[in-house]
């Protein structure tokens, strides 16, 4: 994901004047300033299904702003904005104070209360601003001119807008305590009583199609009833509960679960089978590349994510040539999008454009098998998996070196088709931007693991003859990868080979991935851990994206010098992989310990990027203008790193589970409540390098615990 993904322009930052509160519930976000206003003129708005509806909600009190004291959001799909009335010249206190409680979910419910601290009874008067847009969500993204706008009308007490160049879309926005309507307003003139309270409940319903959305909350309804509430409830009930002395991390943990839950969606037409949506507030729909390695992070909290997420991925896969969307037959979508400009972006509302994400779909197919998946889920899958192999050796490897590369299919498709997958993503030392065809180290790692991941199902599948060919491709793959890619005078992998197959040398967080991969060899491993070990690339809150030593390092771009908390993640998997090699424990440790502390300084919730400057420099990290929060592999960041200081392999059709821990003195004891492996429930608990784990029943084999 990344701003050239837009095709036009530089995005609109999210943060503005005073910040952005960011709620988000499935396919509706919100972003506001931290009075709960939604100002025009910015990134603001209610979003549901890719459109801004909301392009302006603006509360007065008595003709003013109120004074914003605090926000708290215990979900992310819910806040409490607590203001109070302005006090009067020359005094310092007011006794009127203002709370709005808001709730999203398929439209937006907010309830707007007024406290009289005071001895006297108060006239107030109360007016909310409403305008509304239905601007394309990648317009709101990249600032560009608003959409036709919004024809406004009044029902009695009821605000109606709908969507000048679409008449299917609209709003409506109903409100109790007898407002007085007008077009755009809704204004309430009231007294409140000394020691008493005043409030109104307001509702947003979204109109699609000529049909109001019903919203997953009712009126009156207690926000802990209402459907977003009992969504987290049922997502916890069957997630792993994983606790830890470390403070921080039980912070972020727990707000990685409440984030992985809001930023669910359930497909209502097949069963309500889940899937996770990319981030907010910009990437709100299915990415290949993002859900597959969210999906993956979250298997210690549910299987049935993953599960869910490579039906959604299969069903939408590539069936036929366009190059319009980039589509070829076995290749995986990269992004979906429902909003009204869709078909007018990258490819239109299904866009094919990913190198990546078709081989880590067959990885996670096997991975959420050993975890514990249901074998018949697993086995429909396998079609798709054998599509997915197919484009990678006929569409993939576009000149047939046996390496996998991309090359946009139009000027409408993204440059870069990797994870950085901006303009200027992959560059050599020097800073020289590489020329496609683009073939990158990290893809091959992938490729290699997707091909043993198809031979390990072969064999438990009783397919020998497949389980053969795919891990004699797996090797021939990895010797050449060694050959090609290793630059022994630097001691890293080429972060790509280019256009005329020559190695793009620059030192990237690209090559940790091959040590994730296990693609890499051990000699080669030994090396490479020492070059990320330097200051070059740990930043002290993480790894960078590019070497400070290269050319085209910029803390503050993208791609070039920012840290990424889940490549950072990546990168710790990886080093926890070649555990066994000197430096390599250290290295993670260090990485995953700056990594918390920079969630600490992001309130517990780890950003999709920040900038990659030295700790010695700024501290706590600077954030990035437009980084997305919350953000599906961010937030399943942490427990990658929590599996893998664990040690934590299951394989549940071998009835065995790995369990060889190496983690970080500071983070005391690490709890895993009722972790589901196929139909056993286990509990772990772990302290340094030693492992205990109740509930496994006999028969199971048990590796490296007590």
């Amino acid at each position: 994901m990344t701003p050239e993904a837009f095709n036009s322009g530089e995005p609109v930052p999210v943060t503005a004047a005073g910040g952005t509160v960011t709620l988000v519930e499935g396919s509706t976000f919100c972003l506001s300033d931290t009075s709960g206003d939604i100002r025009p003129g910015t990134s603001h708005g209610l979003f549901f299904r890719d459109a801004r509806l909301l392009s302006r909600w603006e509360l007065r009190l008595d003709g003013q702003t109120p004074h914003p004291l605090s926000v708290q959001s215990p979900e992310a799909f819910a806040a409490q904005f607590v203001l109070r009335r302005n006090p009067k010249p020359g005094q310092a206190d007011s006794t009127l104070l203002l709370v709005r409680e808001r709730l999203v979910g398929d439209g937006l419910r907010e309830t707007i209360t007024l406290r009289n601290l005071g001895r006297e009874n108060t006239v107030a008067t109360l007016t909310l601003h409403v305008d509304a847009d239905f601007s394309d969500l990648f317009a709101v993204k990249e600032g560009r001119p608003a959409h036709g706008g919004a024809d406004a009308t009044v029902a009695g007490s009821e605000l109606l807008l709908r969507d000048r160049d679409d008449g299917s879309r609209g709003l409506s926005v109903s409100a109790t305590a007898d407002p007085l309507a007008a077009p755009g307003v809704l204004n309430w003139r009231v007294i409140v009583p000394a020691r008493g309270e005043w409030s109104t409940e307001i509702v947003v319903q979204p109109t699609v199609g000529n049909r109001r959305v019903r919203p997953q909350f009712d009126r009156g309804e207690e926000v802990e009833s209402s459907g977003p509430a009992r969504k987290i409830r049922a997502w916890r009930d069957v997630s792993t509960a994983v606790t830890a002395e470390h403070a921080v991390l039980t912070q972020v943990l727990h707000r990685t679960e409440s984030d992985l839950g809001a930023l669910q969606i359930h497909d209502s037409a097949q069963d309500g089978r889940p899937f996770v949506a990319a981030g907010a507030p910009w990437f709100m729909t299915l990415f290949g590349r993002d859900s597959l390695l969210t999906a993956w992070m979250a298997l210690p909290l549910d299987v049935g994510l993953a599960l869910g997420t490579l039906e959604t991925l299969a069903e939408l896969q590539g069936r036929r040539v366009d190059p319009l969307t980039e589509k070829e037959p076995g290749r995986i979508l990269h992004e979906l999008r429902l909003g009204p400009d869709s078909d007018q972006v990258l490819g239109g509302s299904h866009y094919y454009g990913t190198v990546d994400a078709t081989p880590l779909f067959v990885m996670l197919l096997a991975e959420c098998w050993r975890w514990g998946a249901d074998e018949t889920g697993v086995r429909a899958l396998l079609p798709a998996a054998d599509a997915a192999l197919t484009w990678l050796e006929r569409y993939g490897d576009r000149d047939g070196d046996g390496f996998v590369e991309y090359r946009r299919a139009t000027d409408r498709g993204l440059l870069n088709q990797g994870w950085k997958d901006s303009f200027d993503g992959i560059n050599d030392a020097a800073g020289r931007l590489a020329t496609t065809p683009i073939a990158l180290c990290e893809v091959q790692g992938y490729a290699y693991a997707a091909w043993l991941a198809r031979a390990e199902l072969a064999e438990a599948f009783n397919d020998p003859a497949t389980a053969g060919r795919c891990r004699e491709r797996a090797e021939t793959l990895r010797a050449r990868f060694a050959e090609t890619f290793w630059l022994p005078d630097k001691g890293w992998y080429a972060v790509a080979l280019d256009g005329r197959k020559q190695p793009v040398d620059s030192l990237t967080s690209n090559s940790a991935h091959c040590l994730w991969s296990g693609i890499a060899t051990d000699e080669h491993a030994a090396v490479l851990v020492e070059r990320l070990s330097g200051s070059e690339m740990d930043s002290g809150f993480g790894l960078r994206t590019l070497s400070s030593a290269m050319g085209a390092y910029n803390p503050m771009s993208y791609h070039n010098g920012s840290v990424w908390p889940h490549d950072t993640a990546i990168a710790v998997a990886g080093l926890l992989r070649y555990a066994h090699l000197p430096g390599a424990v250290d290295l993670a440790q260090r990485l995953a310990t700056g990594l918390l502390d920079a969630a600490a300084s992001f309130g517990g919730r780890l950003p999709e990027l920040f900038c990659g400057f030295s700790r010695t420099e700024f501290s706590p990290p600077i954030p990035y203008p437009t980084s997305c929060s919350p953000q599906a592999w961010a937030s399943a960041a942490p427990l990658l790193l929590v599996r893998s200081f664990l040690g934590l392999e299951p394989h549940v059709p071998q009835r065995k589970l790995t369990v060889r821990p190496h983690l970080p003195a500071q983070w005391g004891r690490l709890s895993l409540t009722d972790l589901r492996l196929g139909g056993v429930t286990v509990h772990v608990e772990a302290d340094r390098e030693t492992a205990k784990v109740t509930g496994l029943p006999d028969g199971w084999q048990l590796d490296g615990a007590d």
